[in-house]
C-alpha cells in the first residue's frame, strides 16, 4: 500500500469502528506522523484527516465507502499473501 492516506483511513476504521487493527498501536502513530510531517504534500487527498486528529492520533469522522470496501480488499490480499 503506498497511499498513506488511504492506509491510516483503513488503519483508523478497522480500530475505532470494526475493533479489528491492521497495525500495531505504533505504526498507526508512525503513519500519523509521517502524514503530519508531509501535511502539503497529502493535504489534497479527498479523505485526509485534518492535522488535529493526525495530532490526536485518531479520525472518528464519517467514512467514506471506498474506505470500507478497501479495508475489506486489503484484508483479503493479506489473507492470500499468507496462505502462500
Amino acid at each position: 500500500m503506498t497511499n498513506p492516506v488511504a492506509l491510516y483511513m483503513m488503519a483508523s476504521y478497522a480500530y475505532y469502528m470494526v475493533d479489528d487493527p491492521i497495525m500495531t498501536d505504533g505504526e498507526f502513530d508512525e503513519l500519523a506522523k509521517k502524514l503530519l510531517d508531509n501535511y502539503d504534500q497529502y493535504s489534497s487527498h479527498p479523505h485526509c484527516p485534518t492535522r488535529d486528529d493526525l495530532r490526536a492520533g485518531t479520525y472518528l469522522g464519517d467514512y467514506p465507502q471506498i474506505v470500507i470496501g478497501a479495508l475489506e480488499q486489503y484484508r483479503l490480499k493479506v489473507l492470500n499473501i499468507n496462505k502462500k
